[in-house]
């Protein structure tokens, strides 16, 4: 099949707010992000939780169209109220029939070949990449995304050894399936289905995050958690959602769970472990293994007394909260809840009795973040935003 650039949405956007790139500081990294529709829109929420370090780092990031529903439309998995009114379920040819009525995506079956072209576009440089060949190609893919990177690494990687590393996030314990021409892979038929975990001899590192509602929830991950090896490492965060207020926005706020969406720094934790994926593809020497989210003897997440998750990696909002932040959803079960986790307030006098001044909060909080930058967990250019997630009660 002939590469049609205009499935790189946008390969123009590479640059978008890198103004290292811009100046000719480009780092040689390009992150590809296989863009998700779930939602029955091209969706970037790996640019959205990652801009910060990519931009800083003088990366670039390049969206893919890789799916049938992006491009030609169809059925909607997730509906989010507010998002996307009038074009949900389109697709791009209809939404902007002038740049891309010409496009004619023949199926999620090619939807490998395609991320696998626009890899090797990227490779071979060219001018919406200023003209550079990059050092290093990472392919990164969110929720229905992860699902599919799952299904590249096992299936297509061994035979194109198209990308460098694989910055998967949010995966389920399936992976995409392969499915006929001109049909949509059917990723609620993929959830429970057959356990998947990446093949252990691939020769380029994976970086996998998970958030808590990935662990134990819908997509139980955990029945496909596998030891860290030289090209694996799992990092699972407590105090986590799917979704959450950062990658939402405002959006957040039009949702009606029945509690308050998570509100957890995933997002923090993201940046920190692109870093270490880019790291360990320079160095040769991946990041240490991370504590995992403990799980119980019936298959669910371990809570302390508060409800907060036991084990994994802690963030400062976690490990010194005065605001409940986890997985479990509010009691709305429409499919958008259950992915948005949920923040509750602890009690006043519980938050006194912990800490009875907000200096003493103040120093707590502040350890925890040396403590998750000492761990990697936390950038050091992510200490303001870090600190957005500090919250002592007036009165």
């Amino acid at each position: 099949m002939e590469l049609q650039p205009r499935y790189c949405r946008e390969v123009q956007d590479a640059h978008r707010g890198t103004a290292a790139e811009r100046n000719g500081k480009s780092s040689g990294t390009v992150v590809v992000e296989w863009l998700n529709v779930s939602g029955g829109l091209d969706a970037d929420p790996d640019w959205t939780s990652l801009r910060e370090e990519i931009t800083r780092s003088g990366d670039t990031w390049v969206g893919v169209s890789a799916q049938l529903i992006g491009v030609e439309g169809g059925k909607v998995l997730v509906t989010v109220p507010g998002v996307g009114a009038g074009i949900v379920g389109m697709g791009l040819k209809k939404i902007d029939p002038q740049r891309y009525a010409s496009l004619s995506h023949p199926g999620d079956g090619f939807s490998f070949d395609i991320f696998t072209q626009i890899a090797r576009a990227v490779r071979a440089g060219g001018p919406a990449l200023g003209g550079q060949r990059p050092n290093r190609v990472i392919a990164a893919g969110e929720s229905q995304s992860a699902f599919a990177l799952t299904t590249y690494v096992n299936g297509v990687q061994p035979l194109t050894l198209a990308f460098d590393g694989f910055f998967v996030h949010s995966r389920g314990a399936a992976g995409l399936p392969l499915v006929a021409p001109g049909e949509p892979a059917d990723i609620a038929k993929s959830i429970g289905n057959i356990t998947t975990i990446f093949r252990t001899d691939t020769t380029v590192p994976i970086m996998d995050i998970q958030s808590e509602t990935d662990i134990a929830s819908l997509l139980n991950s955990r029945d496909a958690r596998q030891p860290d090896t030289n090209t694996f490492r799992l990092w699972e965060v407590a105090g986590t959602a799917h979704a959450d207020r950062h990658l939402m926005g405002t959006t957040a706020d039009a949702v009606n769970c029945g509690a308050p969406v998570n509100d957890g720094p995933l997002h923090i934790v993201a940046k920190a472990s692109l870093h270490a994926l880019k790291t360990w593809m320079q160095t040769g020497t991946p990041p240490a293994p991370a504590p995992r989210v403990t799980i119980d003897s019936k298959g669910a997440i371990a809570r302390n007394a508060d409800g907060i998750a036991l084990g994994g990696i802690r963030t400062p909002p976690v490990d010194v909260a005065t605001i409940v932040l986890s997985g479990v959803p509010g009691p709305n079960p429409a499919i958008i809840c259950i992915l948005l986790g949920s923040s509750k307030s602890l009690p006043l006098p519980v938050i006194k009795q912990r800490f009875p001044t907000k200096t003493a909060y103040d120093a707590a909080f502040e350890a925890a973040i040396v403590t998750a930058i000492k761990d990697g967990y936390v950038l050091a250019p992510d200490r303001s935003g870090i600190l957005t997630y500090s919250h002592y009660p007036v009165g």
